[in-house]
């Protein structure tokens, strides 16, 4: 999911953080009550139906990995430290280790084209063309500019290596801006986890998300994945010549 949704959607999954999570010399681990089980219900009919309809495994396999799939799920989400109170990318890593709790739970895993499309028609439901379209209305806005601006002087992945470090670069004639990151959560996760190949199947949903809120273009010259010094992230007013 790109990051620069991932704040709004954050409004849906609630939780609350009671206390600061991070302290000298140690970490408390991710919770599932809260974002993660909100992820779970709101995509695992979607994650399950496409297993079928995308990667060709029959209803009875796709019971099976999805069974296996919300176990793993659980496993990742535990093993994972809990991010800062102030960390936007929460949902990010939480979205990661969903698809790969699903692709460690297939009996083999399918090859980066296949995985991309199982990813995009997983996550991009009605409800979440819905979100990206209204996300979309307060996009270029002043509130969405100084939100970025406050992200990038954050550098949560400084201190976590499952979050990012974001760099924020405003279009001098005024056509949009840039989300470059110097350092990727998902990278970090899926690397881990035996799931380097498939990363690029993450990466993609950025492109999918920007054509689904109706106002921006995205482009992209490097991923981290893929061996670039960063993952630059362009978006450009659709009314920009």
């Amino acid at each position: 999911m790109t990051i620069l949704c991932s704040i709004k959607f954050k409004q849906i999954c609630r939780y609350n953080t009671k206390k600061q999570h991070w302290k000298s010399g140690g970490r408390i681990n991710m919770k599932y009550t809260g974002m993660p089980m909100g992820m779970w219900l709101i995509f695992n009919k979607s994650f399950q139906k496409n297993l079928t309809e995308v990667l060709k495994f029959d209803t009875k396999e796709s019971r099976i990995i999805t069974a296996a799939a919300k176990k793993k799920y659980k496993e990742l989400i535990d093993k994972l430290p809990e991010f800062e109170k102030k960390d936007r990318f929460k949902m990010n890593i939480v979205s990661c280790a969903m698809m790969s709790a699903f692709l460690l739970s297939m009996p083999e895993l399918p090859e980066v084209e296949a995985a991309t499309d199982y990813y995009k028609q997983s996550m991009m439901t009605g409800f979440m063309q819905w979100f990206c379209r209204t996300g979309g209305k307060k996009k270029f806005s002043e509130s969405d500019i100084e939100a970025k601006k406050e992200i990038a002087k954050f550098k949560a992945g400084d201190r976590n290596p499952y979050s990012w470090n974001m760099e924020f670069y405003e279009y001098e004639d005024g056509s949009g801006y840039e989300a470059r990151f110097t350092t990727c959560g998902i990278c970090t996760l899926m690397n881990e986890l035996g799931l380097t190949k498939l990363i690029p199947a993450m990466c993609r949903l950025d492109y999918t998300m920007s054509e689904a809120d109706c106002v921006s273009n995205f482009a992209r010259e490097y991923t981290i994945a893929s061996g670039g010094p960063y993952c630059d992230c362009g978006y450009t007013k659709r009314s920009a010549k």
